[in-house]
C-alpha cells in the first residue's frame, strides 16, 4: 500500500528519507506468522541489553539526564515541546493545560531517553531495526493522546454529543476486534462501491480465465496508438488501484491520451488455488499479452505493471527474451517495483530464514496467504499514521473515518495463493533476479540483464515499503534503456497522481546526463531535475513514442473469439 496514510512525509523532503524499508520476505512471512512475533523478546533483545550493560556510565548519565528533566518539568521550567508536525498533540490544550503539558513532556523525555539508548547500545544494523520496531511501537502505544482520559479531543467529543461519541467508539472497536485485521477501520465499509465510485471507465471483460480476467477499456479518442498497454496490477490487491475514482483513474487518463488499454483482474484466490505460482501468473501474463495484441491486431505491446505484479511481469519478460518472444514486448514500466532485494551488498537485514520457512508451512496449510494479516502487518509498520491516528479518530472519538479511495482500495484485501507466497518469499530471500540465471520463469532462467526493452520505472521518495533506492535498483539490471523518476509520494499516492494535483512533481535524469543512471542512487539524486506536475503526461507521452504510430479508433471491443463477456469491472473484483 494515498494520501496522509501511505505517504511517510510531505513531499518536500526529498533528502530526508530512510535507505532502507522491510523487505517481502519480511512482510509475508509476519502475515503468514503474526505481527505479535516481532515483539517477543530475542537475541536482538538480549544484544540490545549488553550493549547497554557494557556501557553503565553512559546509562547512568542518560537516566540522570532524564530525572534533571523530569524535576523541570515538575515545576514548570522544562522546555520539552513537541515537533510542530507532531498530529498527535496539535490540540492546543496539550501545551496549554499545566497538567497535560508535564504529561507530555514527561512522555517525549522518555522517548528522548528511549531513542538515545537504542543509539548508546551501538547494535548492527540487523538488530538496531528489530529492536528499534519494538521500542517505537511501544512509545507510540503509550502516547499520552492515545488515552481516553487524557485525550482533549475526547473530552470534548463527549460532551459535544452528550455521550454519544463514546457509545459510538465502543461500538467502533467491538465491530473491528471481531475479524482480522484487529485495527481501527481505515475507511467505513460503505464508502464506496465498485462499478459505482470506483473502477467506472467504460470498457468489457474479453477474456476470462480460472486465474484472471482481461479487460479492455472504450477508446475515448478518434485516433489511437497502435500498440496496446496491458496492466498487470499486484497480486496482493484489486486491480482498480489504477482505476480509482474518476479524475483520479490511471486509466481514464491513459485512455484519453489515446492509448489502447487492458487491464488484467486477477481472481481471489482460495485453497483450491494453492498451487498458483510464479509460474501460473506469468503464463496469465503471457496469454494476457497475446489476447491485446490480437484484438489490436498489433505486432507488439507494452506492460504497466506495479508492485509484486512487476516482480512477475519483470521474469515474463525475461522468459520472452530467453525464447525469442520480445520483439512482441514494446516497452516495459515497473511501478513501485523492487527487484533486487539486497541492502547494502547483503541480504536484508530483516530477513530471518526460519521464520520463512516457517511462514511457508502455514500458508501451506491453509492453501493461501490472508489478504487481511498482510494488512495488518502494514498497518502496525506505520502505526501512528494506520493505527492510533485512527484509534483516536473511531474509538475515542467516536467519528466515522473520511471516505478517501485509497483506503477503501487498500481495505478490500485478497488472499495469495500459497505456491506464489512461497514464491515471493524465496525470490526476496535469496534476492534471486538480481542474479543471472538464479530463478526460472516458465523454464526459462530470469537474465533480467537480457531485456533489452525501453523501460520507464517508478518510484516514491516516501515509500516506506519499498524504498525508492531498492527501486532504482533496477536500472542496474534490465538491460534496455532505463528512464527512472522518483515521484512526491508514498507506495500507492506515487502511482496516484493525476495532473490537476497542483503540489505533484517529479524527478528525472537531467538529458544531458551521462550516465542516466549511475550505480549510486545518491549520485542519481544529486544530478536530478525536479519537474513540477505530475508524470502521468511524461509517462503518456514516452509510452506514445514506443506505441508504433496512429490509426483509427476500433469500432467496437473484443474480436472474434474474444467478445465481450461482463462490463467492465468485470467479476472477478467483486469477489471478497
Amino acid at each position: 500500500m494515498t494520501g496522509r496514510a501511505w505517504d511517510g512525509g510531505p513531499a518536500e523532503d526529498f533528502a530526508d528519507v530512510a535507505d532502507a524499508a522491510p523487505p517481502l520476505d519480511l512482510l509475508l512471512s509476519d502475515a503468514a506468522l503474526g505481527i505479535a512475533r516481532r515483539f517477543r523478546p530475542d537475541g536482538s533483545t538480549v544484544r540490545f541489553g549488553l550493549g547497554l550493560a557494557r556501557r553503565p556510565w553512559t546509562v547512568a548519565r542518560r537516566s540522570l539526564g532524564l530525572a534533571g528533566e523530569l524535576g523541570k518539568i515538575a515545576i514548570g521550567r522544562s522546555a520539552v515541546a513537541p515537533a510542530p508536525r507532531d498530529r498527535r498533540f496539535a490540540d492546543p490544550a496539550w501545551m496549554g493545560n499545566p497538567f497535560l503539558r508535564r504529561i507530555l513532556q514527561a512522555y517525549l523525555a522518555g522517548g528522548a531517553l528511549a531513542d538515545s539508548l537504542l543509539d548508546d547500545a551501538d547494535l548492527g544494523w540487523r538488530d538496531g531495526e528489530r529492536v528499534g520496531f519494538v521500542v517505537h511501537n511501544v512509545l507510540d502505544a503509550a502516547a499520552p493522546s492515545n488515552n481516553p482520559v487524557l485525550s482533549p479531543g475526547a473530552w470534548k467529543a463527549l460532551v459535544d454529543t452528550g455521550g454519544l461519541s463514546a457509545v459510538r467508539g465502543i461500538r467502533a472497536f467491538a465491530s473491528d476486534m471481531v475479524t482480522a485485521p484487529r485495527i481501527p477501520a481505515m475507511v467505513a465499509a460503505d464508502a464506496f462501491e465498485v462499478g459505482r465510485d470506483l473502477a467506472v471507465t467504460p470498457g468489457a471483460v474479453v477474456r476470462r480465465s480460472e486465474i484472471c480476467e482481461l479487460i479492455q477499456y472504450e477508446p475515448a479518442t478518434p485516433r489511437v496508438h497502435e500498440f496496446p498497454l496491458v496492466v498487470v496490477p499486484p497480486m496482493i490487491n484489486k486491480f482498480y488501484v489504477t482505476d480509482l475514482a474518476p479524475g483520479r483513474s490511471m486509466i481514464e487518463y491513459l485512455v484519453s491520451r489515446g492509448h489502447q488499454v487492458f487491464a488484467v483482474s486477477w481472481r481471489n484466490p482460495d485453497a483450491r488455488h494453492r498451487d498458483w505460482g510464479t509460474d501460473a501468473y506469468g503464463q496469465a501474463i503471457v496469454d494476457c499479452l497475446n489476447a491485446a495484441r490480437s484484438i489490436c491486431g498489433a505486432s507488439k505491446a507494452s506492460i504497466l505493471a506495479l508492485c509484486s505484479g512487476g516482480i512477475v511481469s519483470s521474469m515474463v519478460a525475461a522468459h520472452l527474451a530467453d525464447t525469442g518472444g520480445l520483439e512482441q514486448l514494446a516497452s516495459l514500466y515497473l511501478g513501485v517495483t523492487v527487484l533486487d532485494q539486497v541492502q547494502e551488498g547483503t541480504v536484508a537485514a530483516l530477513a530471518d530464514e526460519h521464520a520463512a520457512a516457517l511462514a511457508v508451512a502455514a500458508s501451506s496449510s491453509r492453501g493461501y496467504l490472508d489478504g487481511r494479516s498482510l494488512a495488518e502487518v502494514f498497518a502496525w509498520l506505520r502505526a501512528n499514521d494506520l493505527v492510533w491516528n485512527y484509534w483516536v479518530n473511531n474509538y475515542l472519538e467516536g467519528k466515522t473515518p473520511p471516505p478517501f479511495d485509497i483506503l477503501y482500495w487498500n481495505a478490500d484485501v485478497t488472499r495469495l495463493p500459497a505456491a506464489l507466497h512461497r514464491d515471493f518469499i524465496n525470490i526476496a530471500l535469496t534476492s534471486a533476479l538480481a542474479k543471472p540465471d538464479a530463478v526460472t520463469m516458465l523454464g526459462s532462467p530470469v537474465d533480467l540483464s537480457r531485456v533489452d526493452v525501453d523501460s520507464y520505472l517508478v518510484a516514491g521518495i516516501a515509500d516506506h515499503l519499498c524504498p525508492w533506492q531498492a527501486c532504482y535498483r533496477s536500472t542496474q539490471l534490465l538491460g534496455g534503456d532505463v528512464r527512472f523518476v522518483l515521484s512526491t509520494s508514498g507506495h500507492i499516492a506515487s502511482m496516484i497522481n493525476p495532473p490537476d494535483n497542483p503540489k505533484a512533481r517529479f524527478q528525472v535524469a537531467p538529458a544531458a546526463a551521462d550516465p542516466a543512471n549511475p550505480p549510486d542512487p545518491r549520485q542519481w539524486l544529486q544530478a536530478a531535475e525536479t519537474v513540477k506536475g505530475s508524470w502521468w503526461p511524461d509517462y503518456s507521452a514516452w509510452l506514445a513514442a514506443r506505441s508504433g504510430g496512429e490509426k483509427d479508433r476500433p469500432g467496437q471491443l473484443g474480436d472474434d473469439g474474444f467478445e465481450p463477456m461482463e462490463p467492465a469491472p468485470g467479476l472477478y473484483v467483486l469477489d471478497r
